[in-house]
């Protein structure tokens, strides 16, 4: 488990390859918040299963799309491929892939 400010333990670093679990759609973990950081208007008309607000959640962007999601990570599991995303944006975030992780562009997050 990775630590995020040293309080709240996450189980996703940035750059990893996920699965959602609902939808099933692999992604690449752009950020993590420690907790849901949206509106109660976003929550209330999108996160319709009503994952925790108090636990991580992570912004995810998806293979084949051209926008990102925002995923509460009792919704993710670990991708075992260890293949890379096809999405336009990777190179805008990830500089190189290598063994199973994107590696951040220097000077993102």
């Amino acid at each position: 488990m990775n630590k995020l400010n040293d309080t709240k333990e996450v189980k996703f670093h940035i750059g990893q390859i996920i699965q959602h679990k609902l939808f099933d759609y692999r992604g690449v973990v752009l950020d993590v918040d420690s907790e849901f950081a949206g509106s109660e208007q976003w929550y209330s008309a999108v996160a319709r299963s009503k994952p925790p607000k108090d636990k991580p959640w992570y912004h995810v962007l998806p293979e084949g799309a051209d926008h990102y999601t925002y995923v509460a990570e009792r919704n993710l599991e670990k991708d075992d491929t260890g293949k890379p995303i096809n999405n336009p944006a990777v190179g805008m975030f990830f500089s190189d892939f290598k063994d199973g992780s994107y590696i951040t562009n220097k000077g993102f997050n």
